[in-house]
């Protein structure tokens, strides 16, 4: 009997530090970052097929492939099994919140239900937030992505921008100024997470603000929010992002920022 289609959600992923600590002799980068995933993001389905497809619907579509250049392609292939994948995109592109990756990490949440193994492929080839994406929860990440520590931490609630503007990744690891920055110190346990987390950084944000200047007028914006705690960017950028009080507030400055800048994409959140 055919397997049914195996539904999955692809949450966006939230940089809440990055500290860039070294780069490797082959020319990757050593990162040292606090991950949190959010309960908005893409779907994917997947279901076997004689051939392998992929269509991308939704509201964020444009411009995605649909063909053996999209990682959701390349997270199914290595099962051997066909499959038709249809991926409902809500998370804007190149935007430093992961969606490619996640949406890959679902894929192989869903092929392993399908084919009842694991990849054949160390997902880490896939790229390096995809092994932290398949886990899908609070983690400290560091190295070049596969030294994951998963953490329990309590919900915070966020807010969500990006401006519309794609930041590419290689240019603001280009841009870098310095590469063996200091890592995050140790998380503390019995203390206020937003206060610890304003003693850390995001050392990608000042070489992606100077490639694209609108992040500086998104992080203003939400630093003018009622209730905001921390703001900074996320990843490579170019979404932002603020940590609020509650859900209710953060819901409430999601809709005065909408209102404000109705071109960009705002997403009140809650992060676990």
């Amino acid at each position: 009997m055919t397997p049914p289609a195996t539904d999955g959600f692809a949450p966006a992923k939230v940089n809440l530090s990055l500290h860039v600590t070294g780069q490797r002799a082959d020319g990757y980068h050593l990162l040292d970052s606090l991950v949190m995933f959010a309960d908005v993001g893409d779907r994917v389905t997947v279901a076997p097929a004689p051939v392998m497809s992929l269509r991308v619907t939704g509201p964020r579509a444009a411009g995605v492939p649909e063909d053996a250049r999209n990682l959701c392609w390349k997270a199914a292939e290595p099962f051997g099994l066909p499959v038709a994948i249809t991926l409902d995109k809500h998370l804007p592109a190149a935007a430093g919140i992961g969606g490619g990756s996640s949406d890959a990490a679902a894929v192989l949440r869903a092929m392993e239900a399908l084919t009842g193994r694991p990849s054949p492929m160390p997902v880490a080839r896939l790229g390096a937030d995809v092994p932290v994406c398949l886990l899908g929860r609070a983690a400290r990440m560091r190295g070049i992505g596969a030294d994951i520590q998963p953490l329990e931490i309590a919900p915070l609630h966020a807010v969500l921008v990006n401006p519309g503007v794609a930041v590419s990744t290689p240019e603001v690891f280009r841009a870098l100024a310095r590469k063996d920055n200091p890592a995050m110190t140790d998380l503390p346990w019995n203390a206020d997470l937003t206060a610890w987390l304003a003693a850390q950084r995001n050392d990608l944000e000042p070489p992606a603000r100077a490639l694209q200047p609108v992040i500086g007028t998104v992080l203003e914006a939400l630093g003018a929010c009622a209730g905001v705690r921390l703001v900074r960017m996320s990843g490579s950028g170019a979404t932002c992002f603020g940590l609020f009080e509650s859900r209710a507030v953060a819901d409430s400055a999601a809709q005065d920022l909408r209102r404000g800048n109705p071109d960009w994409w705002v997403r009140a959140c809650t992060l676990s």
